[in-house]
């Protein structure tokens, strides 16, 4: 969905492994088109050496992370273990996940959008982005902590979609301990998470 687009830039590069860090994107550049938006991203060059290498089709997605992919091994990477935080109170989370409808304004235009907030540990949304694609959401939110300079590890992520696997591998490399989801959870996303530390 064309918004937050800088956002969504900065967040899918850093949540697919195409940069490490914010600092190694040199500069996005929105265009655009009759048919949608193109994002040109300039990143630095052994970033750029590494995406060559990977012979990867990282197109912006709505689909599951398997999606031109080459193996099982190259969807699925190793993810960072992530720090645990001081433990989140349930009502916290309950009233976080209440509270995302009344966020969700794109939404509410459309009928059509998913949305992830990242939330404090009383479970205020303090930060929500919305796309028609749950990834690009979350996307976009991991983007937007990352560009703001937030400690996202001090909060959690809630999210309007199931927790899948590639939502908890984008929710552990942005440094989050907390995935929490409307919807259900698939067996390979547990699996993920007992080796990553995440809670979910």
């Amino acid at each position: 969905s064309p918004s937050d687009l800088e956002d969504f830039a900065c967040g899918f590069s850093l949540t697919e492994g195409i940069v490490d860090r914010l600092a190694q994107i040199r500069d996005i550049e929105v265009l655009p088109g009759a048919q949608g938006w193109t994002l040109r991203i300039r990143v630095a060059e052994a970033c750029f050496a590494r995406l060559k290498d990977r012979r990867r089709n990282l197109a912006g997605r709505t689909g599951c992370g398997l999606c031109g992919a080459d193996s099982l091994e190259q969807a699925i990477r190793p993810l960072p273990v992530v720090q645990p935080p001081a433990a989140f109170a349930a009502p916290a989370v309950a009233r976080a996940l209440a509270g995302l409808r009344d966020k969700q304004h794109l939404r509410d235009a459309t009928g059509a959008t998913h949305a992830a907030a990242w939330c404090n540990p009383q479970g205020d949304i303090l930060l929500l982005r919305e796309d028609l694609g749950r990834h690009n959401a979350l996307d976009k939110l991991i983007g937007a902590l990352q560009r703001g300079g937030v400690d996202a590890a001090s909060g959690f992520v809630v999210v309007t979609s199931r927790a899948s696997y590639e939502m908890v591998h984008k929710t552990a490399v942005a440094g989050v301990a907390l995935l929490a989801a409307v919807s259900g959870v698939t067996s390979l996303a547990v699996d993920v998470v007992e080796t990553a530390g995440l809670g979910l």
